[in-house]
């Protein structure tokens, strides 16, 4: 099994959407999020994903890095917002799933930077 680093956003300043991303062969991924220079706005993040690089759609199955116990599901959301300077890691469930490509959007208000990078392990 091999691994790979992808930056999808880098300390972008403007509402944007990444380049496409192959992820055939994917085994599992996580994706950070990152905020700087937030004074009041904030940035929400989107995973997109696709077949045909043309028709895109919101994948609404981020692991989300959370404390649970035993007893309770893995909590799955859609979008990620960062509102005060941080990170965040997510986890994309890709059990059930198989795509072609992926992208990240973040929509940014009033001020921040903001960027994404993702590890993915790869089935040789």
């Amino acid at each position: 099994m091999r691994s790979i680093t992808k930056k999808f956003l880098d300390a972008v300043i403007a509402t944007t959407t990444s380049d496409p991303f192959n992820i055939e062969g994917v085994q599992k991924m996580s994706i950070q999020i990152l905020a700087a220079a937030i004074t009041s706005g904030n940035g929400v993040f989107k995973v997109e994903v696709s077949n045909d690089n043309v028709n895109w759609i919101t994948f609404n199955k981020l692991i989300d890095n959370l404390v649970n116990t035993n007893a309770q599901t893995l909590v799955r959301v859609a979008s990620a917002t960062l509102s005060a300077n941080g990170n965040k890691v997510y986890t994309l469930d890709l059990e059930h799933d198989a795509y072609k490509y992926m992208r990240v959007t973040v929509t940014r208000t009033t001020d921040g930077t903001y960027s994404a990078t993702a590890q993915a392990q790869l089935v040789d």
